[in-house]
């Protein structure tokens, strides 16, 4: 007999009245009393299990220190998103948008900061501020979603283009100069690594722009199959899976930098079908986990 669960008749729940100024296509209080959107809710989990293996890796390989904001800042955006999702307040949407533009632009700064003078990363330190403060203040005042957005889109392609740049007119040169063995394997790899994030970025916002142009289809076809199988169509749920894995652009980032670095011959990308990719020592590599001492 197939498992069939109908959705709460009452729409009452814990935290009253909705402040947001954006709501989503999953029905309101339609699982629990306890949690306005439990898909939208729990589906940012990724985003702190991603997080912490992030910043955990950081730590652990002595990998900049800028990483260890841009994880923090990507495990905030999570739970700020968790946090709008359960009470549907507009404090509580600021908590999740306002993260995202203060962590696209840390990583905005190791973009364009990265190998730099130190007069020059102070320079793009204090512009990656004021234009987190200007946007902070001017949304606040506007209150506007779509300036939100947009400003997000364009810092997240500013930083990802500057990658491109730095990938294939500093990296592969000098790769190349360094004589290094597997040249094109690693390019390979890493093009593959910012290609996955992009697209599933990409993916994540089609299918959320899907669910906001047919909600109403979307919403009679979950109560007539019911739960469990509705949340497989709850699509603002599935941007948060896929966007959550814009984990592999940070990490993408953070392995272009390394390897700007010179340390292409001790450190290696791990990712194995299925599993998270990862930047972890080579074998026989002078990098050390801390808390392990060289042989």
């Amino acid at each position: 007999m197939a498992l069939n669960i109908p959705y709460r008749e009452s729409r009452e729940g814990l935290w009253g009245e909705q402040t947001s100024t954006l709501n989503w296509c999953e029905e309101d209080y339609n699982i629990t009393y306890y949690c306005a959107e439990t898909i939208n809710t729990f589906t940012n989990l990724i985003f702190i299990w991603l997080g912490v293996k992030g910043l955990r890796n950081v730590v652990k390989y002595s990998h900049s220190p800028v990483f260890i904001l841009s994880f923090l800042g990507y495990m905030i955006v999570g739970l700020g998103s968790m946090a709008f999702h359960t009470t549907l307040k507009y404090e509580m949407q600021l908590a999740d948008e306002l993260p995202m533009i203060y962590t696209v632009c840390i990583l905005s700064y190791a973009a364009f900061s990265f190998n730099q003078s130190p007069k020059v990363q102070v320079m793009v330190g204090t512009i990656m501020v004021g234009l987190a403060t200007f946007i902070t203040v001017y949304y606040l005042y506007g209150k506007d979603p779509v300036f939100h957005q947009v400003a997000y889109g364009i810092l997240t392609l500013a930083a990802t283009f500057r990658g491109f740049y730095a990938m294939e007119y500093e990296l592969r040169p000098a790769l190349k100069k360094r004589s290094f063995a597997t040249c094109d394997q690693q390019m390979n790899q890493m093009w593959t690594l910012a290609m996955t994030g992009i697209v599933q970025f990409t993916f994540g916002f089609f299918i959320w722009n899907m669910d906001n142009i047919f909600c109403h289809h979307l919403v009679t076809t979950r109560n007539q199959i019911q739960l469990p199988w509705a949340v497989l169509l709850e699509g603002h749920a599935w941007w948060h899976i896929l966007t959550g894995l814009a984990y592999h652009l940070i990490l993408w980032r953070l392995w272009l930098n390394r390897s700007l670095e010179g340390k292409e011959k001790e450190l290696m990308l791990d990712w194995k079908p299925w599993s998270v990719p990862q930047v972890v020592p080579r074998a026989g590599s002078s990098v050390k986990s801390k808390g392990k001492k060289a042989q």
